[in-house]
């Protein structure tokens, strides 16, 4: 925690706001997505979504594939608890929600469903996407794919696995979009990405989660950053985007968000 707060200092130093971005892509994201005040309708079912999770006291029990919650430890955890200290902020979710509906991105994979809040997100920004969501723990898996099945959502294909070897069979798809929210390790975050480099296309984005985290996973982060298939990224301290947009000079961007 820390390690987090130190590096959030310095991120507050560095970043900036659209207008100090000089690349036409990248401030016309940042103007009309990531700082669109538009109250979408759907917010108030976002809001909701997590809402309930937060009044709901079932307990489960956890099978922690990756490095695991910084707050809690024990195995068996409830809902509320898991909401509240590691679920997607409402905040987070309607960033996804604006994403979804800017880009429109047609195949979305999610690795960590975790209590479906942002599957939940992008599901609603965009009902004809084919959104593939992928979750470690199988009793989170249940509670989260039946808690899902209750809103009506019909875009979602839930898979419960190793992320390993489930991204494996997923190599033939091209995706639109990728969200990175499970394993917050160096070596496990740097081999998706390998992997998952071979589904991108040139519009694809990878949103990589907690990329300030621990050391390592910054470490990683910044590895990503000089990949060659890599032009544009964009630090938001808590997410960091990739793209592929072969028209783009190479740059990297810190944004307030």
């Amino acid at each position: 925690m820390y390690y987090q707060a130190v590096q959030y200092i310095k991120f507050l130093f560095k970043s900036s706001n659209h207008h100090g971005v000089h690349s036409p892509f990248v401030y016309n994201l940042v103007s009309k997505c990531f700082y669109d005040r538009n109250n979408y309708s759907d917010y108030k079912a976002i809001v909701n979504y997590k809402k309930a999770l937060l009044n709901n006291n079932r307990k489960i029990s956890i099978k922690d594939l990756g490095v695991g919650s910084q707050v809690m430890r024990q195995t068996e955890r409830t809902v509320c608890n898991i909401a509240n200290t590691a679920g997607t902020t409402n905040k987070r979710a309607k960033l996804l929600y604006r994403l979804s509906i800017y880009f429109k991105p047609k195949n979305v994979l999610e690795l960590g469903t975790s209590l479906g809040i942002a599957t939940h997100a992008l599901a609603l920004a965009n009902p004809n996407a084919n959104i593939t969501t992928i979750e470690g723990c199988p009793n989170t898996f249940e509670f989260s794919v039946n808690n899902l099945d209750s809103y009506n959502l019909k875009n979602i294909k839930p898979i419960n696995g190793n992320f390993n070897n489930e991204i494996e069979k997923l190599k033939s798809i091209q995706y639109d979009l990728i969200f990175f929210d499970g394993n917050h390790q160096k070596k496990a975050t740097l081999n998706y990405f390998e992997t998952l480099l071979k589904t991108a296309n040139n519009n694809s984005i990878f949103i990589f989660d907690d990329i300030y985290w621990s050391k390592n996973m910054t470490k990683a982060w910044e590895i990503i950053k000089k990949h060659p298939k890599v032009t544009v990224t964009i630090d938001t301290f808590y997410w960091g985007f990739v793209f592929f947009r072969t028209e783009q000079v190479k740059q990297h961007f810190t944004i307030r968000v």
